[in-house]
């Protein structure tokens, strides 16, 4: 019984120091781009911080996938020449900062880790009792194939003014594929966002040397909406979409309020599907010298959702839905409202509602346009008789071209 006990409280507490974790990012070291997946030999930055500031030691483990995400058969020496497990030893203190915070950053692959296969890898971070804190996911591939992606207005003419459609070819002039419906595996995601893919595909036309997938509903996303966005760049003035500065304990930032409108029309405005960048203009070295603002966001609706919840939902935590940004509706207002803490910065954010379904839906609330701007990356797998893993051979992506 006391053990039950012991257990459920460490529980609790990782849970719990597990919320003190932000400003997770996993991206190419040299490029400036929202993404990991990479070519294989491509170096990924992972960093993050911890709000205690108290220096823990972290450490990160790397776990070769199958396309599904479940862990592949290879052992650890067959993908990685070194080590899977290893202490993040590059440690940093915030600096003249109002909220405390200590920096983690290591690159994957280093000189201790050495990947040598293509593939799906999850990220994990444990804490000193192997515990895990978080975990991400990439994807390094290989330029076996040449994959061209079409996005299209939906041609259901029931979705042709709410989705899209993708439709691609997998051109392999140098690899022989035997049996394309047992030797290859694609996937189509949707703005980088593991929650939101198709699977389980199957080529509707062979020519020679190239697959082609042209579903007309089977490869159909929704469009939903352009995401908003807000800048922190500065933390003690108004930047874009901040009404209201105050100074507390940490800088609260009231942003301007959303309005619910069912009837809302489609309205370009440039975003980057959902994702953020860490910056300031007040210090030299965001990394360390970028503070935590209280970020304040408010909806206002008529009436409550009926059934349904609703959740901030961006990159910002890796598009998930947990109990920090859920938002809670004040009745005396009509209004929901949710606030946490954010790293200085640019910031996309959408508003989303799950349902008894437990599925993620975006277009309650922002609506869904065929003329949305979202970014689509179609991965290739590759499994020929007696091999034992999937490799990446291709990635291709596309976006929808508004002047066609």
């Amino acid at each position: 019984m006391k053990l039950k006990i012991s257990s459920f409280f460490l529980l609790i507490a990782t849970s719990l120091h597990a919320q003190q974790i932000k400003s997770i990012q996993l991206r190419p070291l040299q490029e400036k781009v929202f993404t990991s997946i990479v070519p294989l030999g491509t170096v990924l930055e992972l960093s993050f911080d911890d709000l205690d500031a108290d220096s823990k030691s972290y450490q990160y483990k790397i776990e070769h996938m199958t396309s599904d995400w479940k862990k592949s058969r290879m052992l650890t020496s067959q993908y990685i020449d070194g080590f899977d497990q290893n202490t993040i030893l590059e440690v940093t203190n915030s600096f003249n900062t109002l909220q405390s915070y200590t920096h983690y950053r290591v690159q994957i692959p280093n000189t201790n880790s050495i990947i040598t296969k293509s593939g799906n890898y999850l990220l994990s971070v444990l804490n000193d009792y192997d515990e895990l804190i978080f975990s991400r996911r990439f994807v390094f591939y290989e330029r076996e194939v040449i994959i061209g992606v079409s996005v299209e207005r939906s041609r259901n003419t029931k979705t042709s003014n709410t989705q899209q459609t993708i439709q691609f070819s997998v051109n392999h002039p140098t690899l022989q594929i035997n049996n394309p419906r047992q030797e290859i595996k694609v996937v189509i995601l949707k703005n980088e966002n593991w929650n939101e893919k198709i699977t389980n595909l199957q080529p509707t036309f062979f020519k020679a040397n190239q697959l082609q997938y042209t579903y007309t509903n089977k490869t159909n996303f929704w469009g939903d909406n352009e995401y908003y966005n807000f800048d922190t760049k500065f933390l003690r003035n108004r930047s874009l979409g901040i009404q209201l500065v105050e100074k507390k304990d940490v800088y609260h930032h009231y942003l301007y309020p959303e309005n619910y409108n069912k009837y809302k029309k489609y309205t370009y405005f440039p975003d980057i599907n959902g994702q953020f960048v860490i910056r300031t203009l007040e210090a030299n070295d965001a990394e360390t010298e970028a503070d935590y603002a209280m970020m304040h966001f408010s909806l206002n609706a008529y009436q409550p959702f009926s059934g349904k919840e609703v959740y901030v939902y961006g990159a910002f935590n890796n598009f998930e839905l947990t109990p920090e940004n859920k938002m809670s509706f004040d009745s005396e207002n009509n209004t929901y409202r949710a606030s946490f803490l954010l790293k200085q910065g640019f910031y996309n954010y959408s508003f989303a509602t799950v349902g008894e379904d437990k599925k993620v839906n975006l277009r309650t609330i922002n609506g869904s346009f065929y003329e949305t701007e979202n970014q689509y990356t179609v991965l290739v797998y590759y499994q020929s008789f007696g091999d034992i893993y999937e490799r990446v051979i291709g990635v291709g992506s596309g976006f929808l071209d508004q002047n066609r």
